[in-house]
């Protein structure tokens, strides 16, 4: 996959002589079997595909914990721009972080592909020249979960949100589909994130007779809600729980016996054909587990990032932009994947249940497919996105 023609410029097209992908995300709190040290092993497997180097200049991936804190990330990328001569930075977890990051990144000039946070807005009233979101966002998840749900029949929804950016974006989305589908919002309730006593708020929504709970949370913070809603008997009294973003990892946490009967969407599956089982083998192979939409993104960006780059014979970020715009996404996680004008990497997003513990095979087999929802239909176009660069595409 490499050779001498393939970066026409030759190493002297590369700033430092080397390509540098920085992979910034959680790999301590509550978000790090999310993506963590497994983002970083797909983004590893992505350079590896690419055998190393780009004609003859090294492909380098620098890793950091930006520990979910906009300013400590903010000073990572700073660095690692100033100094470090790292071309892109990628992953991302948390969207206030991406938010943060992805502003900085405008300055200097750098593209950053986002697959670990959620917020539409990083496409939308956030969106740069330079931007862009892989795997999944609120919008595609609140039409698949919230929109099956409602259509379902659960017409009343009471919201628990996580108390950031994310969160906020998540229940707006998923208000909308909900009430779209002839559904009806009758309550939210915030805790803070990293949170560890969900009573108080799952009693509120217990207490709002709301036929769903929406989960505007992930990670750890998706997982304890989950337990101790099972403490308090919300399902058994005839409740549903939503879990609008929750990934393979967490429901492997969980355990099928307290996971099981759970509606959720996610991008991507290891277990949907024998290209995901491959790929699920090699990961696990090295990591000890499967890979969830995140890690399988994140090893999807990277790769088309090293594509573009190649294609374009520099890491100068105009001409690598360029045809990050232009190449089509085919790879493992997606096939016929197409970047639209405001960053936004369009794909078909897939609605699970997770299986009874008697339906399940073996440790991984978790999900069984309900649905799959086409991607013009799970994401916005440019013009509906709100992003003010592509306000004016058709």
């Amino acid at each position: 996959m490499t050779g001498g023609a393939a970066a026409q410029g030759g190493a002297g097209a590369f700033s430092g002589n080397a390509v540098r992908i920085g992979i910034l995300n959680d790999q301590s709190g509550l978000y790090a079997e999310y993506g963590g040290q497994g983002s970083v092993e797909a983004a590893r497997m992505a350079v590896e595909d690419m055998g190393g180097k780009i004609g003859s200049t090294p492909i380098e991936v620098l890793t950091a914990d930006h520990q979910n804190k906009p300013d400590i990330a903010s000073a990572i990328a700073r660095q690692w721009y100033d100094r470090d001569g790292v071309d892109a930075i990628m992953e991302l977890t948390t969207s206030s972080v991406a938010l943060a990051v992805q502003g900085l990144s405008k300055e200097k000039k750098k593209i950053t592909i986002t697959t670990g946070a959620a917020t539409s807005d990083l496409t939308g009233k956030a969106c740069t020249p330079y931007g862009y979101h892989w795997a999944f966002d609120t919008r595609a998840l609140a039409v698949g979960t919230g929109g099956a749900l409602t259509r379902a029949g659960g017409n009343t929804w009471f919201f628990l949100t996580a108390d950031y950016a994310f969160g906020s974006a998540l229940e707006a989305d998923t208000s909308k589909v909900v009430i779209a589908n002839g559904g009806k919002v009758v309550g939210s309730v915030r805790h803070p994130l990293s949170n560890q006593d969900f009573s108080s708020f799952l009693l509120q929504a217990q207490g709002s007779k709301a036929k769903v709970i929406g989960l505007a949370n992930a990670g750890l913070d998706t997982s304890n809600a989950i337990k101790q809603a099972a403490e308090y008997g919300i399902v058994e009294g005839g409740q549903k729980l939503a879990a609008l973003l929750f990934t393979l990892s967490e429901v492997h946490g969980l355990g099928l016996k307290v996971a099981q009967g759970l509606t959720l969407t996610e991008g991507w599956y290891w277990d949907a054909n024998d290209e995901t089982r491959a790929f699920g083998q090699r990961y696990m192979k090295r990591t000890g587990r499967m890979p969830n939409m995140i890690q399988a993104g994140t090893y999807s960006a990277v790769l088309s990032y090293l594509k573009a780059v190649k294609a374009a014979g520099t890491d100068e970020t105009d001409a690598v932009n360029a045809k990050l715009k232009a190449l089509p996404v085919d790879d493992v996680f997606a096939h016929g994947g197409v970047v639209q004008s405001d960053g936004l990497m369009v794909h078909d997003m897939y609605l699970f249940e997770v299986k009874k513990p008697a339906e399940s095979k073996g440790e991984w087999d978790l999900y069984k497919l309900i649905s799959t929802i086409p991607g013009k239909e799970a994401f916005a176009s440019p013009t509906e996105s709100g992003c003010p660069l592509t306000a004016a595409a058709k």
